[in-house]
């Protein structure tokens, strides 16, 4: 068992080595967990998510070592010198791999070598192994000496090495973070409005309205964040248009720069999450990009495409009709994040992520809801995702004790594209009150609220809040899940008020 989860990773380790040429598309480990990804239900994928965090890609990873050494382990039991079981085992995992590798989007054949380089090092390895344990002649007893452990040991390190070292040089060999450094932010023609310091109640520490980029929330498919230069961008819009049209950096000089504040929220996020933050973006006006093209006026969906693969489906009048949705290609007033789809992403306010804010975008297709799917509605979520009224407690925090007297009680709603009007708090069974709010910014990003109260009765309290958008219409309390549109549900937090 030890020597063929010896031989998997020697065989992991010759891959890493052989895709650093060809890039992060060719590493099967990789692949195999993107494949995972986008084979794990709806419900645990949910759970890993809100539970994890940013953490379920290591995890993950973590994940597919395991299954990949025990499945070495196993090989590496079935083999003998003379029925190569545990071999043909490795042949199979590296076909899987493989096939995992050539089913992302943009692969090709050479992007197979690399499974097929470690497959062939992990059957060599296991057949060097078995003949140390079973030497010539067959009669003799397995060579269990500390030679042959120290050999196993040896290629066990070796291989685990080599997979290290392979995806240390991976990642400097196509790294694109100079490309980004020597990025500059174009300017705004007209900047976003100043944020007043009157957002942000006093009295109570909540968020801050705009959140640092260290601290904006992540969440994608993808297990190695895509590297891609500026000038090998490139950005297709195409499909229900009059004309086709291919822009790269250069060409989007033409178009006037536009300077948004805005609160993106992923879909995942459970009731009280924090799946939610507020940026200022720098890009470029989809409406413009889009009327330069033509759109057909039976379309009503932009299917947009990622460097790896990921697609989403917007509404085609969240684009043309709002005016800070955005090709962002700043965040902050620097450059995107590696991590948050550097050069270019999309920022459509309004509406759940997974249909708005592809990542690394290059491809913008103008189509239709009964034509096309993207890839989260082809597993059964919602095609099109307006952002829900939503509240959220952040102070007190759940079983904070709070010392008997006055405290402030603070926290953030949030209504995009249509802004919140009031939010209201109840402690216990009492009534409702009215929150103090923070000045509204705009009806495309957050609003903070605070609530004073006195603690007069020790003892276990609770506190829930509840939002009312600009329309009028109150967050429900209807408790449901993310699936398939979002969560719904008061918020409510349980703390002790303590007698000194």
């Amino acid at each position: 068992m030890l020597g063929g989860i010896a031989a998997a990773a020697v065989s992991l380790g010759a891959a890493q080595l052989t895709a650093i040429p060809l890039g992060a598309q060719a590493d099967p480990r990789t692949a195999v967990g993107a494949a995972a990804v986008d084979l794990t239900p709806d419900p645990i994928r949910d759970w890993l998510l809100q539970t994890l965090g940013s953490g379920g890609k290591l995890f993950l990873t973590v994940a597919v070592l395991v299954v990949i050494a025990a499945l070495g382990a196993v090989a590496g039991s079935l083999e003998t010198r003379r029925r190569p079981v545990g071999s043909l085992l490795v042949v199979a995992a590296g076909a899987l791999g493989a096939g995992a590798v050539l089913s992302r989007p943009g692969t090709t054949a050479l992007d197979g070598i690399p499974a097929a380089v470690g497959v062939l090092c992990g059957v060599l390895a296991l057949r060097f192994l078995v003949r140390r344990y079973w030497p010539e002649p067959e009669s003799q007893e397995p060579d269990t000496g500390r030679r042959a452990t120290l050999i196993t040991l040896g290629l066990l390190a070796a291989g685990a090495a080599t997979g290290v070292v392979g995806h240390v040089l991976a990642r400097l060999a196509h790294s694109v973070a100079g490309d980004r450094s020597a990025f500059a932010v174009p300017p705004p023609a007209t900047p976003a409005p100043p944020i007043p310091p009157e957002v942000t109640p006093p009295g109570v520490a909540l968020p801050r309205f705009v959140t640092p980029t260290a601290e904006f929330f992540r969440v994608d498919t993808a297990l190695a964040v895509p590297q891609l230069a500026r000038a090998d961008w490139r950005l297709r819009i195409h499909g229900m248009v009059d004309r086709e049209v291919v822009y790269d950096f250069d060409a989007l000089s033409a178009f006037d720069v536009a300077e948004t504040v805005a609160t993106l929220t992923c879909v995942s996020n459970p009731v009280g999450g924090d799946l939610i933050s507020t940026g200022i973006w720098t890009g470029y006006r989809l409406a413009d990009l889009l009327a330069a093209v033509g759109v057909a006026s039976d379309a009503d969906m932009v299917l947009s495409t990622s460097s790896d693969g990921f697609t989403a489906g917007t509404p085609l009048e969240a684009m043309i009709d709002n005016p800070d949705a955005l090709l962002a290609v700043g965040l902050g007033g620097e450059p995107l994040p590696l991590e948050h789809g550097y050069p270019a992403r999309l920022v459509v306010p309004g509406l759940y992520g997974y249909v708005s804010a592809t990542k690394w975008v290059v491809d913008l297709e103008v189509t239709r809801f009964d034509r096309a799917q993207a890839y989260w509605t082809r597993q059964g979520w919602a095609p099109r995702a307006p952002v829900k009224t939503q509240s959220r407690v952040d102070v007190p925090r759940a079983g904070q004790q709070v010392p008997v007297g006055p405290v402030t009680f603070g926290g953030v709603a949030w209504a995009q594209d249509r802004g919140v009007r009031a939010v209201e708090v109840k402690v216990d069974d009492g009534p409702w009150h009215p929150a103090q709010l923070g000045a509204a910014y705009s009806n495309q990003t957050w609003r903070l609220w605070s609530f004073p109260w006195r603690a007069d009765r020790p003892g276990t309290h609770t506190v829930t809040v509840r939002a009312t958008d600009n329309t009028g219409a109150a967050q429900t309390a209807d408790r449901a899940g993310t699936v398939p549109d979002g969560a719904t549900g008061w918020h409510t937090v349980d703390f002790t008020v303590t007698a000194g």
